[in-house]
């Protein structure tokens, strides 16, 4: 997905911090003239961060990775260990591929809005690939991402934004390159701050694995939530990271 969605959670950070956030290639505004499973890799991505920290001309940085963007942040510290002051951990994937084991969505929605999301999906696989179609999508699938289910409108825009292409070829390249993380941060020391959601689509224990391996790592628990703590618990969720950043 590109970076559009996490403008307002850029916007907030700002007050008190530089935020930057960026398309990763081939969404938004990151064009692209051949998209396959030779442009489209993890380590590639890690590229792109490089690429842009160098530019900025910044020396070290706090990075922030939420859901995939998570384990990218994970990927690039283990790479880059150096260029990492300290990391924020935003409902993660985690360090390897064992979300995959837990994750279904569809168990979480209820049997209309099952049968409303297998109806737009059938359209969309039948080359309706309008906006309301994909709207119409992502509004039977955003309760599944929600405790509270009035920022479903929300989240339904933010599922718009996803390329299936690209989302395909990032989903086999982590288990091309079998993406197992854990044994190299066992190494990193530096501060890491684990926000993770009572009711998350991501299961706890992923979060709970990262806590026990990171040596200077704080898990928080945010109660009433799921994949997007700060729609729906924002004072604690940037409460959180101020308190982290401020300790740095």
């Amino acid at each position: 997905m590109s970076s559009e969605g996490f403008i307002p959670l850029a916007k907030v950070l700002s007050n008190n911090n530089q935020t930057i956030i960026y398309d990763q290639r081939g969404t938004g505004l990151s064009t692209m003239d051949t998209v396959n499973e030779n442009t489209i890799t993890m380590d590639l991505m890690l590229e792109d961060i490089e690429t842009l920290r160098k530019h900025l001309k910044i020396e070290t940085w706090v990075v922030l990775g939420h859901s995939f963007g998570g384990m990218l942040a994970y990927y690039y510290t283990t790479k880059y260990p150096e260029r990492v002051k300290a990391m924020i951990q935003s409902s993660s994937g985690g360090m390897d591929l064992s979300l995959l084991n837990s994750l279904n969505l569809t168990n979480r929605l209820s049997s209309t809005e099952r049968d409303s999301l297998n109806f737009h999906n059938a359209k969309i696989a039948q080359g309706d690939t309008s906006y309301r179609t994909r709207l119409g999508r992502g509004r039977f699938l955003a309760p599944a991402y929600l405790y509270n289910k009035k920022y479903v409108p929300i989240i339904a825009k933010r599922l718009t934004q996803g390329n299936s292409t690209i989302n395909n070829l990032v989903w086999d390249n982590l288990r091309k390159i079998d993406y197992d993380v854990k044994k190299e941060l066992k190494f990193f020391k530096k501060p890491v701050l684990l926000l993770h959601g009572s009711d998350d689509i991501v299961d706890r224990k992923v979060a709970e694995t990262a806590d026990n391996i990171l040596v200077g790592s704080k898990l928080i628990i945010l109660q009433n939530t799921s994949h997007y703590g700060w729609l729906e618990q924002p004072e604690q969720y940037f409460g959180e990271i101020e308190k982290f950043l401020n300790a740095l």
